[in-house]
């Protein structure tokens, strides 16, 4: 896989998470346990970024293992868990996760973009 590539699925990731924050705006939580649109459209994001982060672990293995501050193993078992048991999810734990884990994670691949744009 080619360079190339990678930042697409890292630039799929950053587009989804910022989605994903986007979607969930200045609501608050009662309103997005109550709308189920928007709760269909944040799971839908979380599988875009977990399909990049499974689909970077599977064809740049070492990409991964140079970035641990990027928590790839949990971003996958979110995608598996939203596309396989999605009427388990538990919505208090996904709006957390937009609130507070995608703002760090879209922050990370900001810097990590600027890194590779200066020449890794």
């Amino acid at each position: 896989m080619s360079a190339d590539r990678l930042r697409e699925y890292l630039d799929q990731m950053r587009s989804a998470a910022f989605r994903a924050c986007e979607f969930i705006g200045d609501m608050e939580q009662e309103t997005f346990l109550s709308d189920i649109r928007t709760q269909m459209a944040v799971a839908m994001a979380l599988v875009l970024i977990g399909e990049s982060a499974a689909r970077i672990m599977t064809h740049h293995p070492d990409f991964p293992v140079e970035h641990p501050e990027i928590p790839w193993s949990k971003m996958r078992g979110m995608r598996n868990f939203v596309v396989h048991d999605y009427y388990e999810l538990e919505l208090p734990v996904v709006w957390d996760t937009v609130r507070t884990s995608l703002p760090a994670l879209i922050s990370n691949l900001n810097t990590l973009s600027n890194w590779r744009a200066q020449g890794e």
